[in-house]
């Protein structure tokens, strides 16, 4: 098992803005699996992901990463498993706006030690014709794309998706899922899918909602749609 998560509990503020946001939660997934989490705004999903991703600190119980604990990491450890061990496309992409293309993915390249081909995924993302471009002079479906590309170039094991194509019209996300089950198959990477979007779900090898910051429901696919033929998206 490649990610095991363990009565996992986080909250925010204190006193009167107290807030419990994942109540105990419990989750596992194989490697090399993609896993959907779905639920409605508030219900936790975000929180777990950045748990997950070491961007937040725990309150208590158990992340356990490849056989990294999370919890207790001083901050110079959770940078290294950032940076050796995990991608994240964040929802608003976060791309600098006075870097390139290029530029935005070779921030991530200098962090790894083993980085796939940079002009290889260039082409692969259909971003070479962009590369020279900012952020401001791309549609919404490129700039997603050179936000996968920025979390891929870095060859990680795990990869963080939050609301993948929560901006993008039914054309592009299906072309961004294609290029997510395309990586999966490839590289083998482990993925972790935060969507509204219910037809996602039919795509992945498991899928995981959350309802109040707890794990309602927790099942795998016996057979899965192919990203090119899911509908509705």
């Amino acid at each position: 098992m490649y990610l095991k998560v363990k009565n996992l509990k986080k909250s925010y503020g204190e006193e009167g803005s107290y807030i419990e946001v994942l109540k105990g939660i419990d989750l596992s997934v194989e490697k090399g699996d993609m896993c959907v989490i779905q639920g409605s705004s508030g219900s936790g999903k975000s929180t777990l992901l950045h748990c997950i991703g070491g961007l937040d600190e725990i309150d208590s119980g158990s992340v356990l990463v490849g056989g990294t604990e999370l919890g207790g990491l001083s901050a110079g450890k959770l940078s290294d498993y950032r940076r050796e061990s995990l991608g994240f496309i964040f929802q608003f992409y976060n791309l600098v706006p006075n870097l390139t293309v290029k530029e935005n993915i070779q921030v991530c390249e200098y962090l790894a030690d083993s980085p796939l081909n940079l002009e290889e995924l260039l082409e692969t993302l259909g971003l070479t014709e962009h590369q020279n471009k900012f952020p401001s002079q791309l549609s919404g479906g490129q700039q997603q794309r050179c936000a996968i590309a920025r979390a891929l170039v870095k060859n990680p094991k795990l990869l963080l998706c939050d609301e993948p194509t929560g901006a993008l019209d039914s054309e592009t996300s299906r072309d961004i899922l294609v290029l997510l089950e395309e990586v999966n198959r490839k590289f083998g990477t482990t993925m972790l899918i935060v969507t509204h979007n219910n037809s996602i779900k039919y795509m992945v090898d498991q899928v995981v909602y959350l309802k109040d910051g707890r794990i309602k429901r927790d099942y795998r696919n016996e057979e899965k749609v192919p990203a090119a033929r899911l509908e509705d998206l």
